[in-house]
């Protein structure tokens, strides 16, 4: 494909808290992202998930788990940008749904990400009060 390539990339997750955990079954992500890859052929935009859970990530909360997930689209320069980096605010808190979120915005819109360069420590709305 000549389009644009999008690279989804799952660190390996450590969940800190006894109460709270979000299920992050390998299959069902392979299976939705391989969904996601049908909705974007259309466009000439490629969508591939990798798994590189040697890179584990702490996870105390929502913004951590959105940290786990990066995205990159070398055709955009966006190297390997968290997708907490990507959407800054999460509306629901929903993985697919943020997920669904970052890839459109990189697809369609990727001026609207910040360079890497920014460092800013964004909310994603995960109730912390940061």
């Amino acid at each position: 494909m000549s389009g644009k390539e999008i690279t989804l990339t799952f660190y390996g997750r450590r969940f800190l808290r006894e109460d709270w955990r979000i299920d992050f079954d390998r299959a069902s992500i392979d299976a939705w992202v391989s969904r996601l890859q049908g909705e974007y052929t259309p466009f000439q935009i490629s969508v591939h998930g990798r798994w590189q859970e040697e890179v584990v990530l702490e996870i105390n909360g929502y913004a951590d788990l959105l940290n786990c997930v990066r995205l990159s689209s070398p055709k955009d320069g966006i190297g390997n940008l968290c997708l907490g980096h990507v959407l800054g605010k999460s509306a629901n808190c929903n993985l697919e749904e943020d997920i669904r979120r970052g890839v459109s915005r990189v697809a369609f819109a990727p001026e609207m990400v910040e360079p890497d360069g920014e460092n800013k420590r964004v909310c994603h709305n995960c109730g912390c009060g940061c």
